[in-house]
């Protein structure tokens, strides 16, 4: 089956190999993450309860990206995209997930094939992100990585340097001001009602409308 195969990730690989081949992908990528209710429907087979277990449960292995918060059930997508506000990669994880925790996933999912020879392009000009990815342990990778970044400081982190000596984190905020980009994309995905609620109870079915939906974008920017 097509999103089994890795069919739809080829046609998209291919729609950005394109467009970056004539120059027209923005290499300021965005870092974003949205939650989605997902349905009863969604739900796994109940386990068989175990011993001294009289209410038994729902099993929810973790590549199939489903978690249970205040909200009840729930899915996270965590996506990257382009300074146009194009997906460039998409992560699944259970709803509670931190999105700092799936930064290093999102960047080392994007992967831009060259038209001739060479490496696909996997690495931001820049990289813009909100406050849930500024914690030192994040930019530490992503200064190991020769990305540079764009992520407003917290309160607590700002209050705790003024305590010690040192240069102060650098942020420009007209150019935090674009990161917007990845707002508008999660809500164009979003209009697709299969991907505003999670209907699919494998990951995979669920992550390959995202894909399709994702493909959409590109083929109408």
């Amino acid at each position: 089956m097509a999103q089994g195969d890795g069919t739809w990730e080829r046609l998209l690989s291919e729609a950005q190999t394109k467009s970056d081949a004539v120059g027209e992908v923005e290499w300021v990528v965005s870092v974003d993450s949205t939650v989605v209710r997902a349905h009863q429907h969604a739900s796994g087979a109940r386990r068989k309860p175990s011993l001294g277990d009289e209410k038994g449960g729902v099993a929810h292995p973790p590549e199939e990206a489903l978690g249970r918060g205040r909200g009840g059930l729930s899915t996270k997508l965590h996506l990257s995209c382009d300074g146009k506000g194009r997906p460039l990669s998409v992560v699944l994880t259970p709803g509670q997930r931190n999105d700092g925790t799936q930064l290093e996933a999102v960047l080392d999912a994007i992967r831009v094939p060259r038209t001739g020879r060479g490496r696909p392009r996997k690495r931001p000009e820049r990289l813009l992100a909100d406050r849930g990815y500024g914690k030192g342990l994040y930019r530490r990778m992503l200064r190991a990585r020769g990305i540079p970044h764009t992520i407003p400081e917290r309160s607590d982190h700002r209050q705790r340097r003024a305590k010690r000596p040192g240069r102060p984190l650098g942020f420009e905020a007209d150019l935090y001001a674009r990161r917007n980009v990845v707002e508008r994309c999660v809500n164009r995905l979003k209009q697709w009602r299969a991907i505003a609620t999670r209907y699919e109870k494998r990951a995979v079915n669920y992550r390959a409308m995202v894909v399709i939906a994702s493909l959409m974008i590109w083929l109408t920017t």
